[in-house]
């Protein structure tokens, strides 16, 4: 079973700007930002009802970015390492 994706209140927020763009549709914007439409009619409606705004738990701008970070880091050292390698044994078998 698929784990329930959790959105900050950061990126709510900025979502439901890009639908307030002159000319935006939201379908468009959620098939961006890869979200439902759904989720950001209920986005809206929460912001304009005030009150409690978007309650949800999602990782803040920085964690992600952090962890983005760390992840592209590893990536590269992959990267690197076989591209080493794939030189090293190109060298031996010549």
């Amino acid at each position: 079973m698929a784990k329930r994706k959790k959105y900050s209140e950061e990126f709510k927020r900025e979502a439901v700007g890009l639908t307030r763009q002159p000319n935006a549709k939201v379908s468009q914007v959620a098939r961006d930002i890869g979200v439902t439409a759904g989720h950001l009619f209920r986005w809206r409606r929460e912001l304009d009802a005030g009150g409690t705004v978007f309650p949800g738990s999602g990782v803040a701008r920085d964690q992600e970015l952090l962890s983005v970070k760390r992840e592209l880091a590893r990536v590269k050292k992959e990267r690197d390492f076989w591209r080493d390698a794939a030189a090293f044994f190109a060298r031996e078998s010549s």
